[in-house]
Formats: C-alpha cells, structure tokens, sequence
C-alpha cells in the first residue's frame, strides 16, 4: 500500500524551469567557461608543469545547502528557504529529510529539514561568476575568504552567515536571516593545486597581511 503524503511534504516551486523557458533558444557560453579554456588552463600549466591539457583540474560542481532545523514547528520557512535558493541559483532544490528521529528536537525519520542545490557546467560557472564579482563583495567587512576549509582533496567549503548578501534575494520580503554550506568540488588531487585553481578564478582568499 502506498504511503500517503502529508501536506507538510508537499514545497511549491516558483518560476518557470530553466529547460522549460529555454527549450527553443540557444543556450549561451558562460564567461567563466570561456575564461577557463583561455586563461586558468595556460596559468595552471605553468605553475603546476602539466605535461598535458587534460591534467590541468577543473571546477567539477558547487553544492549549496541550507539547513531549516526550526522547519519542525514551522513548514514556512523550509518554503522560503526552497524559494530563496531557487532563485540564488536559478534551479529547483532538492528537500533533505531526517534520517534518524530525536525525540529530544522533536524530530522524526523523513521530515523535511533543508534543502539543497548541486549545479554543474554553465549554472555551476555563472553562479561562481556572480558570486566572485557580485556577491562576496556585499559581505559585511569582507577582508577575504579563509583558505584553511579545504578538505584535503581538492575540495573547499564555506559558510555564509546571511543569504541576503545575493543581490537575487529581496531584503523586504525575508523574514528570517539564514545561512547556507557553499562546496567547491573540484578535480584537484592536492589542495594546493585546488587553492590555485579557485585562484585563477578570482576567488577572494584573505591574504597573510589580512
């Protein structure tokens, strides 16, 4: 017998799909894949010695998460928060439900806590496009990313303290300040050779002298 579904398990989503709207148009090059060919794989073959092109990493997808714990008492603002990283990102979150029921946090198995947003290839280079140039820049006394989160195979991940600083997010329709998980997943074997890469992109690192 099929598991009914519960009204609480159910997250409208906003907006027409980016496959949908752009079904009949060309789809357009993203400035940062263009700048990849052109000039971080020349800047990396010479720091690193590549001997071939294919050896040179690459930027393999970034995943956002947002965790909604307070979701339990209230389905709201795991909406808002769908709503929000749908249009940070311009594609729909997946909702991460419970594995495990605490009872102490009220928390069942299968409940709706967060939701997530895994881009690839022309949404993966655009978002990191606006958030070098656009967003990081409206941090509040932003010196610089820390360049100790990477996890020792080529990965980085950050947090965000206030989704409000994406110039997508209206500031008078947020009701609540909420944070999210940024992962850079590249296909860098060392991190330094990660660290260069995200580099080459103009990812802001704080300096020694920061």
């Amino acid at each position: 017998m099929a598991k009914a579904i519960s009204k609480r398990d159910i997250f409208a989503f906003e907006g027409q799909r980016f496959e949908d709207a752009a079904r009949n148009e060309e789809v357009p090059v993203a400035q940062f894949q263009v700048h990849y060919k052109e000039n971080v794989v020349p800047a990396m073959q010479k720091k690193f010695n590549y001997k071939s092109v294919m050896e040179v990493p690459k930027l393999k997808k970034i995943s956002l998460n947002m965790g909604v714990g307070k979701a339990t008492q209230d389905p709201k603002l795991l909406q808002a928060a769908i709503n929000e990283l749908e249009l940070i990102t311009g594609q729909r979150p997946v909702v991460r439900k419970a594995k495990i029921a605490i009872s102490n946090f009220k928390l069942r198995d299968g409940m709706p806590i967060g939701a997530s947003v895994t881009l690839r290839r022309i949404r993966m280079y655009e978002f990191l496009d606006r958030f070098v140039n656009i967003t990081a820049p409206r941090i509040r006394d932003f010196r610089g990313f820390p360049d100790k989160s990477f996890d020792g195979r080529g990965n980085y991940t950050l947090g965000i303290k206030e989704q409000i600083i994406f110039p997508e997010i209206d500031v008078d329709k947020v009701n609540r300040i909420t944070g999210m998980d940024i992962t850079f997943v590249t296909t860098a074997k060392t991190d330094e050779e990660a660290r260069a890469l995200l580099t080459e992109f103009g990812f802001p690192f704080k300096t020694k002298n920061q």
